[in-house]
């Protein structure tokens, strides 16, 4: 159930209101972005929501369960504040969602309709299409730790306590040729081992892809260059020149941890779990006698 103040339910019940939607966004770097179909700007809580023509939601549910509300939001990109190359590079995965119904003429009049995270974001040509998932969203989410053969930290957090940022784990590099937007060869990185940085992470310093990073899918040493291949393209084409740092890679396995940063102690996972065989095992018969011979022979 809705709390309206006063005021704002007197309006409603005036019969001829000034009523639009409101969407404020929170990236996980904490910048905020607020949009408005509202033909004006508005300003709430010192937020300017900038018009956004094209903005169209779907119906609105919520459930009195532990279902996961969701809507969809389509529009078009028309703010240099919101465009393809920003939502495709993730700026703006699982950002923080608050849509609010606003009285235009009086934006102390409002309330708070729905509130969630950014899911799943599909774009076409100039268009958008932005999946709103509601709190209990969150409750899907695996919570504390997993009983399994992998490491559950992140290389670099508190938990794993390997410093990226030694010399041995940590270069840059510049692109010498650039294949496509996630493969490309690249120098300076020529003293490292073949795969040392696969399953890492790379930030871009110049170019047109410059403060945007990526994970790293494949290192390899050749004869005479080396190839970096990224999971997923980047948003603007990798140029020649362009310059990254590239940090170390772990496949979460207990001989990496052990062998590559000597971090043993460390591990976060439990390599000597015992496997399905053991699992499902179960006590046989030993079928011979005391003197060894087989008591069927």
């Amino acid at each position: 159930m809705k709390t309206l103040s006063p005021e704002f339910q007197a309006h409603l019940d005036s019969g001829a209101t000034t009523l639009c939607w409101c969407w404020q966004l929170v990236r996980n770097d904490g910048a905020v972005f607020g949009f408005t179909d509202h033909d004006r700007k508005l300003s709430l809580d010192g937020v300017d929501f900038e018009p956004a023509s094209g903005f169209e939601g779907t119906e609105m549910t919520s459930s009195a369960g532990l279902n996961v509300d969701n809507l969809d939001v389509m529009g078009a990109l028309v703010s240099e504040r919101l465009n393809e190359a920003d939502l495709a590079s993730g700026l703006f995965d699982n950002a923080q969602v608050s849509i609010t119904r606003v009285n235009w003429a009086d934006t102390s009049q409002r309330v708070l309709m729905h509130s969630g995270n950014l899911g799943e974001v599909t774009r076409a040509e100039n268009a958008f299409t932005a999946e709103l998932r509601g709190l209990a969203h969150l409750l899907n989410q695996p919570a504390g730790r997993i009983y399994q053969f992998g490491c559950d930290a992140v290389l670099g957090d508190s938990d794993c306590g390997v410093d990226l940022d030694a010399a041995a784990n940590t270069a840059t590099g510049m692109v010498s040729a650039a294949g496509s937007a996630r493969t490309f060869n690249a120098s300076g990185l020529g003293s490292f081992n073949d795969g040392w940085f696969s399953f890492g992470r790379l930030l871009w310093s110049s170019g047109a892809n410059a403060g945007r990073q990526m994970e790293v899918k494949t290192h390899r040493k050749e004869t005479s260059s080396v190839s970096i291949g990224l999971w997923l393209p980047m948003s603007e084409p990798v140029e020649v020149n362009d310059t990254f740092r590239i940090f170390a890679g772990c496949d979460k396995q207990f001989a990496t941890c052990r062998e590559k940063f000597a971090n043993g102690l460390n591990f976060r996972g439990f390599p000597h779990m015992p496997g399905n065989d053991f699992v499902l095992s179960y006590p046989t018969r030993d079928d011979r006698d005391n003197n060894g011979g087989s008591m069927n022979s």
